[in-house]
């Protein structure tokens, strides 16, 4: 069969995502922080956006969007005059105010007032420490360095010390590197290494910058202030921390020899250590988390209100005629941030809209929750509001990534709302996130010497008449950070 080219007409309907609608499926997914920071360099950018001012002085009339574009596609005509608000006259600064020369500077600074750290401020508040004005927080390794510069390490071991200080884990051990990777990338000797790794974990934090939990315990026990003694605590360090991790005192009391009541007595000691040096020099700051919408209950009813606070409100600004004029690229520059301008104001309003179409549509389908809590949270995936609100599900997942809802019950995530269901012997199906709430009020008021384990759980849940497998159950478990039954069992 021979092959040859040749030109047919067509005719086909595709979608074509304009940047209109790519700008507004971007705004949808965005997090209040996000949507702020977006805001603020449009209005870097665009010269026809201005924020509108609600406190304050009266603010001027906004120029519609139909008046700005008759104004752009005819510039020579006259737009109605709005009364401008009258500048505010500047204060008249006393000559007598300012130093004349540099000889009155000593009286001038002495009639001046500067405010310090620890000192009040004029009108009675006391002002911010000196600590609260620093840019950022002093790390873990500025502070070992700085002990490190106030001991007695030389040239070279200041070198090493600072490499090693910049592989410090989280928890503050040394990280994957080992000694001799650590020597080999420096050039010094795996000795030398060892040396000075040994004289920073007699600094502060004591025992920083081990490289297992072993050696962390080790070297705590070994404090020259207070050194533990015990050999039954050394032996546990040495030989059996897996065996404390499981609690199974029972086997290290057989093999050391010791009675059950010493190796408790022991323990006791051990958890007197910190497995974790760095815990008390963490440099994460807290994470504080604004709510997008508000669901309040007033009476016997509960409204659906957005959060607009931080968030600036835009509006076309009125000074296009001194910007356009009348130059043919003023004209096209204007008519072209016009649209920009129209289309972010419209995308902006659009999102607002949609968060409150799924908000109210979550409310409808999770009353339950709103009025009595997590334990009655009903099973929801996304079909389910998409359909109520006649959007796709693509968009219901878009308004609800990142978004937060601020309920009688607490800060969730619209996400939270959307979970798989579980069986109930008699009833409706119950949410997964209401079984897992169920799992750990059972966890929470278990006898801490026998836990329950997992078939005990749920042999418990089934007695409520929830329909669940024990590795269903063991996979929530972690889900909530709890631990299994054999490392929560205390005995003490």
């Amino acid at each position: 069969m021979a092959l040859h080219m040749r030109q047919d007409l067509r005719i086909s309907q595709q979608l074509v995502m304009t940047p209109q609608l790519q700008q507004a499926i971007k705004l949808l997914q965005l997090s209040r922080v996000e949507l702020t920071d977006l805001v603020r360099d449009e209005l870097m950018e665009n010269p026809l956006l201005e924020e509108s001012q609600e406190m304050g002085t009266t603010v001027e009339e906004p120029v519609s969007s139909i008046e700005l574009q008759d104004a752009v596609d005819q510039p020579n005509e006259t737009v109605p005059e709005r009364e401008a608000a009258a500048p505010e006259s500047t204060p008249e600064v006393k000559s007598d105010s300012v130093p004349k020369d540099s000889s009155d500077y000593d009286a001038y600074a002495d009639n001046t007032s500067y405010q310090t750290g620890s000192g009040a401020a004029s009108d009675g508040e006391e002002a911010p420490s000196l600590e609260a004005t620093l840019t950022r927080a002093e790390t873990l390794p500025d502070y070992l360095m700085w002990q490190v510069r106030l001991s007695n390490f030389s040239e070279s071991d200041e070198e090493i010390a600072e490499y090693l200080t910049r592989c410090l884990s989280p928890a503050g051990y040394l990280g994957d590197a080992s000694t001799a990777q650590i020597a080999r990338k420096l050039g010094y000797s795996t000795l030398k290494v060892e040396q000075v790794i040994r004289k920073l974990q007699q600094l502060d934090p004591y025992a920083i910058l081990s490289r297992n939990l072993a050696e962390c315990l080790w070297v705590q026990s070994h404090h020259p202030d207070h050194p533990i003694e015990d050999p039954l605590v050394l032996a546990i360090i040495a030989k059996h921390l897996h065996n404390l991790e499981i609690r199974n005192y029972q086997a290290i009391a057989r093999d050391t020899g010791e009675q059950l009541e010493e190796v408790y007595e022991a323990t006791k000691i051990l958890m007197g250590l910190d497995p974790r040096p760095a815990r008390a020099h963490s440099s994460e700051a807290a994470q504080y988390i604004t709510p997008d919408v508000y669901v309040l209950k007033v009476g016997d009813e509960f409204v659906v209100s957005l959060n607009e606070e931080g968030v600036p409100k835009l509006r076309i600004s009125a000074m296009y005629r001194e910007a356009m004029g009348g130059h043919p690229k003023a004209k096209d520059y204007i008519h072209e941030r016009l649209r920009s301008a129209q289309w972010l104001i419209r995308s902006i309003q659009q999102r607002q809209r949609t968060i409150l179409k799924v908000t109210r549509s979550i409310l409808k389908f999770q009353r339950e929750f709103f009025e009595k809590g997590s334990q009655h949270l009903r099973p929801l995936i996304l079909k389910d509001v998409a359909e109520d609100i006649e959007m796709h599900e693509s968009t219901v997942s878009r308004v609800t990534t990142n978004k937060y809802l601020h309920t009688p019950h607490g800060l969730f995530e619209l996400k939270y709302f959307f979970n798989a269901g579980i069986s109930r012997i008699s009833g409706d199906d119950l949410a997964s996130e209401a079984v897992k709430t169920r799992i750990r009020k059972l966890i929470d008021t278990e006898d801490a010497a026998h836990p329950y384990s997992d078939q005990k759980l749920v042999e418990l849940l089934q007695e409520e008449g929830i329909d669940i497998a024990r590795r269903t159950v063991a996979k929530y478990r972690e889900q909530l950070g709890v631990l299994s039954s054999s490392k929560r069992r205390k005995l003490f």
